[in-house]
């Protein structure tokens, strides 16, 4: 609102101070940060007081599904709600709300924060620990990759240039004494702006790929049709996947939001790169006119985590709940989506991954045994971060023919600890996906 503000100011009153600083990206990226930080904070201090007062807070938890965990019950929940707020309010002031990749992630936060916020609201208010039914929620994932997927292949303004490049040129001037000099310049050279279904691929020497080509044998005429397809069902999938795995990810004090930070610094740079000319040509990478105010919005995205932090951190006063994790997973996968960076999402999201991985292969696992009489486990306890503050008894106590193929060390380790490893990891991985762009 406020760059249409002075954006208004400008053009009907000319020269207004302070006008041009909304046009340039970092300032408002840096204002949109700060907004939501402070936010975050006053917003979540009331937010808390208020929960406290209606007791709505993590109930109890059976102890023969979570027998770990149960000590945390009395702590607020549905905190995302601090979280979605405070991204909301920055992103609405400091953003340009005529840009369609603005709006497609505001768009994101809203459906998924309805989706987690009906989630939590059937656990606390009605008591029911499964919360929203699980085909409902992969309905509400897949309407959402479907609109962001629809709106790349149809929106005017979701165009790219595929080549952007400084090319060497000879200019020929002549001075006042008719002699003739020869110069060496370079000029900016843009291809025509296209849909396309590039994207970009990691460890290759041309960075960029076409899904549209593993469609060749259909022809030319079918093969960008069929290409479109795929990139659409590509989308849902990673909305889907990614959004479940920040969930999953969600189980100790400030690790979700966390890792998710480090994660939104990373997509920060990745939409800076694709939003600039100069900087797309350096990393050999597509050239995406207006995804760099994806840098405004990841702006408020990093903001309202670390704001969110202040009280989520261990000891946690407030728990996100499915109302925050949804959310954070959606923005992340959206916004890579956006910015043909898909592909690179597995990497920079690897904490996310073996999240989600270590439950999928748990369960197969223990679902194949079963069948057989036995009772097996790979990891003492699934997501993969509850393995480090489990102990081989505590799983023997509750299921004693349980056999542990990967038992570790049974030393507990403080769930403070666990975090921070975790968040370790993910900067390292944040720092590798970066490192992508310029290893071929």
């Amino acid at each position: 609102m406020l760059y249409h503000l002075f954006d208004y100011l400008t053009t009907a009153y000319g020269h207004w101070a302070g006008a041009r600083l909304m046009t340039y990206i970092s300032f408002r990226a840096i204002v949109a940060a700060v907004i939501a930080l402070l936010t975050a904070m006053w917003f979540g201090k009331h937010f808390i007081a208020l929960l406290k007062s209606k007791n709505i807070s993590e109930t109890q938890r059976d102890e023969k599904l979570d027998p770990f965990n149960t000590k945390k019950v009395g702590v607020p929940t549905m905190g995302g709600i601090v979280i979605i707020v405070a991204i909301l309010i920055a992103a609405l002031l400091m953003g340009k709300l005529s840009n369609v990749y603005m709006l497609l992630m505001i768009i994101t936060t809203l459906i998924l924060g309805l989706l987690g916020f009906l989630d939590d609201y059937i656990k606390t208010f009605r008591k029911n620990k499964d919360g929203l039914n699980g085909w409902a929620k992969i309905a509400g994932q897949v309407a959402l990759g479907l609109i962001v997927g629809l709106t790349l292949r149809y929106s005017p303004q979701a165009v790219m240039n595929e080549t952007v490049e400084m090319r060497p040129v000879t200019v020929v001037s002549t001075d006042d004494n008719a002699a003739t000099q020869e110069n060496e310049a370079t000029y900016l050279y843009k291809s025509p702006t296209v849909k396309s279904t590039r994207t970009t691929i990691p460890f290759v020497k041309d960075h960029n790929a076409n899904y549209a080509d593993l469609f060749s044998f259909l022809g030319e005429t079918w093969k960008y049709k069929v290409g479109w397809i795929f990139f659409v069902l590509l989308i849902v999938f990673v909305v889907a996947a990614f959004s479940n795995g920040a969930n999953l990810n969600d189980g100790m004090d400030g690790m979700c939001a966390g890792n998710s930070a480090i994660i939104g610094i990373a997509l920060i740079v990745l939409a800076y790169v694709s939003g600039s000319t100069v900087w797309a040509d350096y990393f050999d990478v597509m050239y995406i006119p207006g995804s760099e105010e994806l840098v405004v919005f990841l702006g408020a995205f990093v903001g309202a985590l670390i704001g969110f932090l202040w009280y989520n951190s261990y000891p946690a006063q407030i728990f996100m709940g499915d109302t925050g994790s949804l959310t954070i997973g959606g923005i992340i996968a959206v916004s890579a989506c956006i910015m043909h960076k898909e592909l690179l999402v597995p990497i920079l999201c690897g904490v996310f991954l073996m999240e989600s991985v270590s439950v999928i292969v748990q369960t197969q696992v223990y679902k194949w045994g079963k069948r057989s009489g036995k009772h097996i486990r790979i990891w003492k306890r699934t997501p993969l971060h509850d393995h480090f503050r489990t102990s081989v008894e505590q799983v023997l106590k509750n299921d004693p023919t349980c056999i542990i193929r990967f038992k570790g060390s049974n030393d507990l380790h403080h769930e403070n600890k666990i975090t921070i490893r975790f968040v370790l990891v993910t900067i390292l991985l944040a720092a590798f996906t970066i490192l992508t762009l310029k290893i071929r």
